[in-house]
């Protein structure tokens, strides 16, 4: 189910979009503002496909597509990485195009990534990031996740949920 706000929308990713790109097949639905695809990470795609194959859909968790609101334009994906662990907390991921870069929508899919996991029930969620990637960390912190840890050019951040 589509999780949608004043701005943008998230779309759990089916097998069916994921075999429909890994075979080159793209559909116009997709937008792709900018560009950028997830078949350009194709090993997500395949890693995704067989997860489902041998241990069924993931749903609330695995990839969503983030489209802009008003034009249904994919600009990003988001990744739910769960169920929770036994200290009840989910990773995420996220990345948009570069070309909707700067307009605030990186702190809006945070925080909806944030609300899923919730809503999944995870008690934190969890993301890492590259130490020089300024924006995304912003977008984190923005979003109310603090870092708990460092380990060479990467941060963790967190939040209680």
């Amino acid at each position: 189910m589509d999780t949608t706000t004043t701005l943008l929308t998230l779309h759990p990713f089916t097998v069916a979009d994921a075999e429909r790109m890994l075979s080159g097949e793209v559909d116009p639905r997709d937008g792709w503002e900018g560009g950028y695809a997830f078949t350009d990470e194709p090993e997500l795609l395949s890693e995704y496909v067989q997860a489902v194959h041998e241990n069924g859909d993931p749903a609330p968790f695995g990839p969503y597509l983030v489209r802009r609101a008003h034009d249904g334009a994919t600009i990003g994906g988001v990744n739910l990485f769960g169920p929770p662990d036994d200290a009840g907390a989910v990773e995420f991921a996220f990345g948009l195009v570069p070309a909707v870069r700067g307009q605030g929508l990186a702190l809006h899919t945070v925080l909806e990534a944030v609300e899923l996991a919730r809503r999944a029930g995870a008690t934190t969620a969890r993301a890492d990031c590259e130490l020089a990637n300024l924006p995304a960390r912003r977008a984190l912190e923005n979003a109310g996740l603090a870092e708990v840890s460092r380990s060479g050019d990467s941060l963790t951040y967190e939040i209680r949920l």
